[in-house]
């Protein structure tokens, strides 16, 4: 029996509800979005066709508030809710509250959540199945020593693992009796707190494996197919970091056996909707079943990328009873996908999340090869209250290494700004020996972190680069006539002038002395007594991305960088360094007509103004005294002249560029 659906209620907010209204919207749908305080301005509030407001910025109060999504729902007379993934996307409570008002649930019945919700019920049914299971225990008896003697039976090392767990919550790995009790003590503590539940299953742990899910899709008629599998080994504590597909370096007998016992998996437990059976395989081909995901997944754009199937798209349908628009022989895989997850976190300091705004988000150009799916753009906030994903890059081509390829551009053609972030680590993981030959496992990253965090300090090379950037693009400028750099001086370089630059990298000040001639320069730090040699030349230019090719010293180099106002981005192949140009003299000619304009070198506070307007000053004199970036600043008179005008505020905070004092300078 088909049902209408002609409004969905999207109970879930940031990229995968944004995700979820562009199918919307294709469908001739109504999209209506839910928000909490914290996301009143979130991108998709302002997306969807209407939006209710639900409570606190709390997920608690808000996201996971049963009773306040379903009033939404009703006041906004939507057909349908779609939970998205996380929050209440896989609460048979929820579902089974759904059907109870009459609104319908896009995803499976309440029954068939409940049963794989719990990953002890869940190996029942598939052992049931006779689809093979990781060897453990799954039972209802939970007290000390039934696990400890459960424990000796499987065999060390095994894996402690919450039975309602997900997302890499709730797992320890126990590797000899000694420490069992302690990791089943700790694992108990997390998955109580994170769901509710402190029931544990048992698993032997299989060391160095690969994580193989496969994606399935079944209606309410007892049709169901794979969409092929997805490769996602490369883990950071259970976290997915890249996924691709087809998974790489596998044995197409295996490969076909995952599709097999992935539909039987399906089929058993009378599923419909979009799930995932995901598998743990082994060194030496074995594969078993892990859990199954009641959900869309969030590296859902791999397969919709291979397959050229919008996913979303056919949820609803079947959620509306439709069947399946496609038979298991007429849904191709075309080429290789890869999906890179960005993230605000701190990979220097234990990837710990990151809040606060997003001053600058640049993602590349999108096509069909580049898909940039995020729920932020710049001036948004990364909330405390809510994962703090930034956006998932998703590239597809027609072969693996030209995959990554795509993605190792698309990642340096990204830049965020104002938040710390994982686009270094990324494209370091993109870069190591076991990515590219196809050999990545589990607990590889986990190994091999520290060597995946320690790289060059690249700041002098990059500042000097910068500073050849600069002036070469400011002589492309010349030629042109119009420059997209918005340069704090209004100048044209002459052939052998020296230029004075000052760069901001983080709390530190780059000072350079550059002299030279179109396409080659010699740039001299302040704090160097040795000249370096640097050429330049520009390759490409995209908007505000900039390509060049540079030697500096006797090193050849290619870099991009991204410039937004006064604020610049400089990416290296595995490093990049986000920077702001705080002052750039001319020659001593052009100063006369350049430096009359005193202006904030960087966002801080004004501690003094020392002059007044009307007044006399000389080269070399204090005029304002500023604090910034943990350091005092005195800005000075660069000519002799007469201050035509002082800000009205003595003090307080100022942003970048703000003009501070104006000089006349006195002709005879």
């Amino acid at each position: 029996m088909n049902n209408q659906i002609n409004s969905i209620l999207i109970a879930n907010r940031g990229e995968i509800a944004c995700r979820v209204i562009r199918s919307c919207k294709k469908m001739g749908i109504r999209s209506i979005a839910v928000y909490s305080d914290a996301d009143r301005n979130a991108q998709h509030v302002k997306l969807a066709d209407a939006a209710i407001y639900l409570g606190a910025a709390s997920a608690a109060d808000s996201y996971l508030d049963i009773s306040k999504v379903i009033q939404a729902a009703k006041d906004s007379e939507a057909d349908a809710i779609h939970p998205g993934y996380g929050f209440l996307s896989e609460n048979a409570g929820f579902a089974r509250a759904l059907e109870k008002n009459n609104i319908i649930f896009i995803g499976p019945r309440a029954d068939v959540l409940e049963l794989m919700a719990s990953k002890a019920a869940a190996k029942i049914a598939m052992e049931k199945a006779q689809v093979a299971c990781v060897p453990g225990y799954h039972g209802t008896a939970q007290d000390n020593d039934t696990l400890i003697k459960a424990a000796g039976e499987v065999g060390y090392p095994l894996l402690i693992k919450a039975s309602a767990g997900g997302g890499g919550k709730g797992m320890r790995i126990s590797r000899e009796s000694s420490d069992f009790e302690e990791a089943l003590a700790a694992t108990r503590r997390e998955a109580l707190r994170a769901f509710g539940d402190d029931q544990v299953i048992l698993e032997r742990y299989i060391e160095r494996p690969r994580h193989i899910e496969v994606q399935v899709f079944a209606d309410q008629h007892g049709n169901v197919v794979h969409l092929f599998e997805r490769d996602c080994s490369s883990q950071r504590r259970y976290q997915k970091v890249i996924e691709e597909a087809p998974a790489p370096n596998l044995d197409e007998n295996i490969r076909n056996a995952m599709y097999k016992a992935a539909v039987a998996a399906t089929a058993a437990v009378d599923y419909s909707g979009a799930g995932t059976i995901e598998f743990i395989l082994s060194e030496d081909g074995e594969f078993w079943f892990m859990e199954m995901n009641t959900r869309l997944q969030v590296e859902h754009p791999v397969t919709e990328m291979l397959t050229g199937i919008d996913l979303v798209e056919w949820q609803i349908m079947v959620a509306s009873g439709e069947a399946l628009p496609l038979k298991q022989p007429t849904i191709q895989a075309h080429g290789h996908t890869i999906e890179a997850r960005l993230y605000a976190e701190d990979p220097d300091n234990e990837f710990l999340p990151a809040a606060g705004v997003i001053r600058k988000l640049v993602q590349p150009a999108q096509n069909q090869s580049i898909r940039f799916d995020s729920g932020v753009i710049s001036g948004d906030r990364i909330s405390v209250h809510y994962d703090p994903m930034i956006a998932k890059l998703c590239v597809h081509a027609k072969d693996r290494n030209t995959a990554i390829g795509y993605l190792k551009d698309a990642l340096a053609a990204c830049w965020v700004d104002g938040i710390s972030n994982n686009l270094d680590f990324l494209q370091r993981l993109l870069a190591s020996d076991p990515f590219t030959s196809g050999s990545m496992h589990t607990a590889w990253i986990d190994h091999h972190l520290t060597e995946l965090l320690e790289h060059e300090d690249l700041s002098r090379e990059l500042t000097i680069a910068a500073a050849g950037i600069f002036l070469q693009q400011q002589l492309q400028a010349d030629k042109q006539a119009a420059s997209p750099w918005n340069t704090t001086d209004n100048w044209r370089i002459g052939a052998t002038a020296t230029q004075h630059i000052l760069l901001q990298y983080k709390d530190q000040i780059f000072e350079f002395s550059t002299s030279g001639t179109a396409g080659r320069f010699v740039i001299q730090s302040a704090s160097e007594q040795t000249e370096t040699a640097v050429e330049c030349q520009l390759l490409s230019l995209n908007k505000n991305a900039f390509q060049f090719s540079l030697r500096i010293g006797q090193q050849d180099f290619e870099r991009k960088m991204h410039c937004e106002h006064n604020s610049y981005c400089l990416v290296a192949e595995t490093s990049r360094l986000s920077f702001n140009q705080l002052k750039w003299q001319a020659s001593a000619e052009m100063q006369l007509m350049a430096n009359t304009k005193i202006v904030a070198p960087m966002p801080g506070n004004i501690i003094e103004i020392k002059v007044q307007a009307g007044e006399s000053v000389n080269t070399g004199d204090v005029l304002v005294i500023m604090e910034a970036m943990k350091m005092e600043l005195s800005l000075r008179a660069e000519v002799s002249a007469v201050v035509k005008s002082v800000i009205e505020q003595s003090s307080g905070f100022v942003d970048a560029d703000t003009l501070l004092i104006e000089l006349e300078i006195e002709t005879l």
